[in-house]
């Protein structure tokens, strides 16, 4: 009897992954609870807002500010534009802080990140084949040394044809697992074999297939067609290709290093050249920084002047300062942000969630974790939320779900809450233990009062 093995699918739960868009309806209306999103309904539609910019694309340079204290939904908005954009429009994100952390300058580093948000759409004919297997033949040599050959012929609803195989077309029929019956198409240029489904005439072949098998029709005309096709690419991704001999590697290992700007010169004005012949067209994306307080005076400068630029994305960037001293300056300023740069903003603001609101959220949560949790568990869940914070909150959920799984329960209830919550500390709590128990720490010597100036001094930073 055949060893049977169950394969389980590996699926890793984020912070935003419950995230699956804005949750607008078509008039950018915010519904109530919607694609993950719960509350902040103003914020909500004016992100929106900001999505239908990005998509109509044909305005570059505008700066979004998302502003709120700690557990607003900033980034949980940021992801949900991401989300309602779809995979065909970049979107970068990245936190301010691993700016000063790369091997490179921090413009530098500004500079890919802005190009990697900008995207080419190129448009090009090519010719492909297409058609429905009828049989492959392939001959291998008889001491199995040397190139194999064969054959297959395919046919469409008006004309079949035979086509000679060579070893690398063979190796690529057998990596995408062809045989007859199946409806595939063939890049003449690239030799890129696409297997676009089973034909219909072939649905009585087996008795049963799996879900994954899709049935298509036998296509019609023309074995061979000159088609449209269409690429998009990251300006990024040109620039790497174009800067060194080896630059398609350096895609993958990220090694990229710093580019020169006569590149980027040669290569705007190429892309503007196939602009004008139609052969392209620009896809504006979002980048996205995080906690853009962390960044100092020369990266923002260059932000100024980078929104000037023809080719400059959307930029959303996020904050959850109030007044706060701009990093390497004595000067304080809204947010952390230069006045110049603030002027540029459209700044949405996001407020704290009510309790019903927190509770949904929880809610949500527990669906995403897969956890079973009793009412008047969400409830104190929900209270420590309102008296803490989400974030706390949300942590404490897979760990509940652990305590009752040893008490070999599938339901969470409120004793594992109460049990999770004095285990592990919240932020108040912690802070009350240190100043209880700061004299039994390293360097108390410090002093009560340095230690609130050096925590003050921490706040503003």
């Amino acid at each position: 009897m055949s060893e049977v093995r169950d394969l389980a699918r590996i699926e890793r739960i984020g912070t935003h992954s419950h995230i699956r868009g804005l949750g607008l309806d078509d008039q950018l209306q915010p519904r109530d609870v919607a694609q993950g999103m719960v509350g902040q309904k103003g914020a909500r539609r004016a992100a929106g807002v900001v999505v239908k910019l990005v998509q109509e694309g044909k305005i570059a340079g505008r700066a979004v500010l998302l502003a709120g204290q700690p557990g607003t939904g900033k980034t949980a908005i940021a992801m949900g534009m991401a989300q309602a954009l779809g995979p065909d429009v970049p979107f970068t994100s990245l936190a301010a802080s691993e700016l000063f952390s790369l091997e490179m300058s921090k413009t530098e580093a500004l500079t890919q990140a802005f190009r990697k948000s900008i995207g080419i759409r190129i448009e090009e004919e090519a010719d492909i084949i297409e058609g429905e297997v009828i049989e492959i033949q392939i001959d291998r040599p008889a001491a199995g040394v040397g190139a194999k050959s064969g054959k297959i012929t395919m046919k469409t609803t008006d004309m079949e044809t035979i086509f000679d195989l060579g070893h690398k077309m063979i190796d690529s029929l057998s990596r995408e697992k062809v045989s007859a019956g199946d409806v595939i198409s063939i890049d003449k240029a690239t030799g890129k074999i696409t297997k676009l489904g089973r034909s219909f005439t072939r649905a009585r072949d087996y008795d049963a297939s799996g879900s994954s098998v899709k049935y298509v029709s036998c296509p019609e005309g023309e074995l061979q067609v000159r088609r449209q096709v269409v690429h998009t690419v990251a300006l990024h991704e040109i620039d790497v290709i174009n800067s060194r001999t080896q630059g398609f590697l350096a895609l993958f290992s990220g090694d990229t290093g710093e580019i020169k700007s006569e590149v980027r010169q040669q290569i705007d004005q190429k892309i503007s050249e196939w602009r004008e012949e139609g052969k392209a067209k620009i896809v504006p994306g979002v980048l996205f920084i995080d906690e853009v307080h962390m960044l100092d005076m020369e990266c923002f400068s260059f932000l100024n002047r980078a929104l000037e630029n023809e080719l400059s994305p959307i930029l959303v960037i996020a904050s959850n300062r109030g007044m706060a001293r701009i990093r390497g300056t004595n000067y304080r300023s809204p947010h952390g942000i230069p006045i110049d740069l603030l002027d540029r903003l459209l700044i949405i603001n996001t407020a704290a969630y009510t309790e019903a609101e927190l509770k949904q959220i929880l809610t949500i949560r527990c669906d995403e974790e897969d956890v079973a949790i009793a009412d008047d568990a969400k409830d104190i869940l929900t209270r420590i939320a309102l008296d803490t914070s989400l974030r706390y909150a949300i942590q404490l959920i897979t760990a509940a779900r652990l305590v009752a799984a040893k008490r070999r329960s599938q339901m969470v209830e409120m004793a594992d809450v109460n049990r999770v919550y004095s285990l592990f500390l919240d932020e108040k709590r912690s802070l009350q233990y240190l100043k209880e128990y700061q004299d039994q720490y390293m360097f108390h010597e410090v002093g009560q009062e340095a230690f609130r100036s050096e925590a003050s001094a921490a706040m503003d930073m």
